[in-house]
């Protein structure tokens, strides 16, 4: 297990579940991802040996910060290949079934919505595989990989629910796959940074990029004396000028 030590300077330490001081109590109970445990931990005097820091010390947060950019492609490299599977998946389910003397899929509805789903899904996987190359590359894609998490996130919940719409009353059963796709793909939105913390994050940088060069700087001089008192009155005013 890896904490950050929200001390007066944030560091991370790796705790070995076993160490003196660590108690798991019960497991909560989740809508989705039945597979990974969630439980309540408390730690009371747990002593670690120093070689357990990771990185340096007092530079948690700002390593936690840094894997960011990571985390948001990671996110949406997982939630892609759900969105493939739930539209194909559909679609073989939707060729069997039969209501009305013909099958689901062969309602113009059903597979005019679904090529819309597979077009979205195309048009998010172009972004992917542009924020990788230019991270790969060495540029700072906060603004992109935010972007790119935060459509992840809603994507898949348009995807798998408008899915699980043509699977009937069978989607709302624990016997297809559809169902639990709908349970643990709502997660997307919420772990990893909500999407309003995504919002968030994506208007403080477009804000931040229109503001003139005298005023970033004395912006930046504020947060260096963690003085934030007229923050707001220097950022706000220019954030509505897009």
């Amino acid at each position: 297990m890896t904490i950050l030590i929200l001390t007066e300077n944030k560091s991370l330490i790796c705790i070995p579940m076993k160490s003196k001081g660590v108690s798991v109590h019960r497991n909560i109970k989740k809508l989705g991802m039945h597979s990974s445990d969630t439980a309540e931990i408390t730690l009371e005097n747990v002593r670690v040996p120093l070689d357990n820091l990771i990185g340096d010390e007092g530079k948690g947060f700002q390593q936690q910060m840094n894997q960011f950019q990571n985390e948001r492609i990671y996110a949406a490299a997982g939630a892609i290949p759900a969105m493939d599977r739930a539209i194909q998946t559909t679609i073989e389910y939707c060729s069997q079934r039969k209501a009305f003397g013909k099958t689901i899929l062969d309602n113009q509805y059903v597979h005019y919505r679904l090529a819309e789903l597979q077009t979205e899904v195309e048009c998010l996987r172009a972004l992917l595989h542009q924020c990788v190359e230019q991270h790969v590359a060495g540029e700072d894609i906060t603004p992109q990989a935010t972007m790119l998490k935060l459509k992840s996130g809603r994507l898949v919940r348009e995807v798998v629910d408008s899915c699980l719409q043509f699977w009937g009353g069978m989607g709302y059963t624990d016997d297809v796959i559809i169902s639990r796709m709908w349970r643990d793909t709502r997660l997307m939105s919420i772990g990893g940074g909500a999407d309003e913390v995504m919002l968030n994050v994506i208007c403080k940088l477009w804000a931040l990029s229109r503001i003139s060069t005298v005023t970033h700087f004395r912006l930046v001089m504020l947060i260096i004396q963690n003085d934030f008192s007229i923050c707001d009155n220097l950022l706000w005013p220019n954030f509505y000028v897009f």
